[in-house]
């Protein structure tokens, strides 16, 4: 959606980064800190322009509507379509681009907290939006469905062409993403220890989900919940609070994921 694939641009770029850190570390202690030396920073791109930008692209020729989240349509200006094309593309080359510099810099939960921050702007969106009727606008597959909502377009969107799409697309896009981050985290760690039992890529798959979904729609809904009920001012307040306590603090739920996933020495955190 255009609304929102700005910031899954940006977690992707970032959720490369981070799954390859030690390996961007290792880089920069052999004297080759540029991006552009990076096979990682490459993949990364290949990513990004070969399967994220034209599957962006093909929901919008397809769906301008749903893509827009009903805010648009077929008639919309050639330069926001160029502009969206772009953006899918500069903003995850931005969010490979920070994590590595905060990584470079020894702030390796700020590196990782790009991943977790990009996918919480882009659940909030997607479950709030800027009218309370995220979810509404997600769930309705046309702008008459959206006119007409009722709560049968959730089960309605899931056999709809727009979700049919979005599975095939999945299809490439989630397997790939998987491997490659369960891949480059468990190679990681054999940089620093080359006795040590390879870790499963199945579970670190699971745990780079639980950073998607425990951390960043989890929180998206609470925030969602917050607002609704205290309004923006006291619900940003209270949901920074309860982040605070119980998703980035050592022991928190954020903070879980990224010891299971990056293991750092805890003189390295």
């Amino acid at each position: 959606m255009v609304q929102v694939d700005v910031f899954w641009s940006y977690g992707l770029g970032s959720s490369f980064a981070v799954a390859a850190s030690r390996q961007l570390l290792q880089a920069r202690k052999q004297g080759k800190p540029s991006l552009l030396e990076s096979p990682f920073f490459t993949r990364a791109l290949l990513f990004l322009s070969v399967i994220f930008v034209p599957s962006g692209a093909c929901l919008l020729w397809a769906f301008p509507s749903w893509e827009t989240m009903h805010v648009g349509g077929r008639g919309m200006p050639a330069w926001l379509v160029t502009a969206f094309v772009v953006t899918n593309l500069t903003q995850g080359v931005l969010g490979f681009a920070v994590s590595s510099w905060q990584l470079a810099r020894n702030r390796r939960y700020l590196s990782y907290l790009q991943w977790y921050a990009a996918y919480f702007c882009m659940f909030f969106i997607l479950v709030h939006g800027w009218d309370g009727s995220g979810y509404r606008r997600f769930f309705s597959s046309t702008a008459e469905a959206f006119a007409a909502w009722q709560p049968a377009n959730v089960r309605a969107w899931f056999s709809s062409d727009v979700a049919i799409t979005l599975y095939l697309m999945g299809v490439v896009l989630v397997p790939l993403l998987l491997y490659w981050l369960s891949t480059w985290l468990r190679d990681g760690q054999l940089i620093e220890d080359q006795g040590a039992r390879p870790r499963s890529r199945i579970a670190l798959a699971l745990y780079s989900l639980g950073v998607v979904f425990v951390g960043g729609l989890g929180s998206a809904v609470l925030a969602s919940v917050l607002v609704r009920y205290l309004g923006w001012l006291g619900g940003a307040a209270a949901f920074a609070v309860l982040l605070a306590l119980i998703g980035l603090r050592k022991g928190g739920v954020l903070h879980f994921f990224y010891d299971r996933l990056l293991a750092w020495p805890r003189a390295a955190t």
